[in-house]
């Protein structure tokens, strides 16, 4: 027990900057900042990580060496790399919940959306989707990958000393971008056949104005969506891996930009 005190008392400002990068990540990460994940099992499994990770950090930081401003600016630099990278995961996320959200409004589930302690006001089908993003994400082994390119982020920007590059609007923008173009992408088949449906009623209601489309349409709209989702669940569950594919990629090539 003497030895695990003396080695974090010698190794506590490395280990004091390695908690930082790793807290604001996984303060922000999808799974781990949902309140069904009590917040001290947040905080022991970002100081176990931190205790794990840390024999592995190439460069040390001496405290007593640095003044207080340089401490200061080391500080807000690890929390502007965990919030940037908590952002692209935030917005992989989103792709999903967006996706999930317009399918939800073409099939007229916006009425039943309920208030969840650990989503916030979503729909159901919404849940659903972020259950399976989930599911696929660690099915598919993309955690090993994320858990992978952490502890290859303090190799490629060593603690204390972080390349802010100034490309960084650019693929601020760039990732942002992919938030609407990926979820239509994901939501266009069944926005799709929702459409035809829709219009579809349009044309009865104008041969046929005896049947009132009001009462019929949200039954049909609920029914042939649900039937899609049925049919098109296999494509979904490949859109959801090239996605996670996609995620740990864009993950790979930020910690490069911030590498120089």
């Amino acid at each position: 027990m003497n030895e695990f005190f003396n080695y974090i008392a010698s190794n506590f400002g490395t280990f004091i900057f390695v908690f930082i990068r790793i807290s604001t990540l996984f303060l922000s990460f999808p799974f781990l900042s949902e309140n069904f994940v009590p917040l001290n099992i947040r905080i022991l499994l970002i100081l176990s990580l931190s205790f794990f990770i840390l024999p592995y950090v190439p460069s040390q930081v001496n405290l007593e060496s640095l003044s207080l401003i340089s401490i200061f600016l080391l500080v807000l630099k690890e929390i502007f790399l965990g919030l940037f990278l908590s952002l692209l995961v935030r917005i992989f996320y989103g792709i999903v919940l967006y996706a999930s959200e317009l399918i939800s409004y073409m099939m007229g589930l916006t009425v039943v959306n309920s208030f969840d302690p650990t989503f916030g006001m979503v729909s159901v089908l919404g849940r659903f989707f972020v259950f399976l993003f989930l599911l696929v994400f660690f099915e598919t082994g993309g955690y090993r990958i994320f858990f992978g390119a952490l502890f290859e982020s303090f190799r490629v920007l060593p603690v204390g000393s972080i390349h802010i590059p100034d490309s960084l609007l650019t693929v601020f923008i760039r990732e942002g971008s992919l938030l609407f173009y990926l979820a239509f992408k994901m939501a266009f088949p069944f926005l799709l056949s929702l459409f035809i449906t829709n219009l579809a009623l349009a044309l009865i209601n104008r041969l046929i104005p005896q049947i009132n489309v009001f009462i019929v349409g949200l039954p049909l709209q609920l029914f042939v969506g649900l039937l899609f989702l049925y049919l098109g669940f296999g494509i979904l569950i490949y859109f959801l891996r090239i996605l996670t594919e996609k995620f740990v990629g864009e993950f790979l090539s930020i910690l490069r930009l911030f590498g120089g």
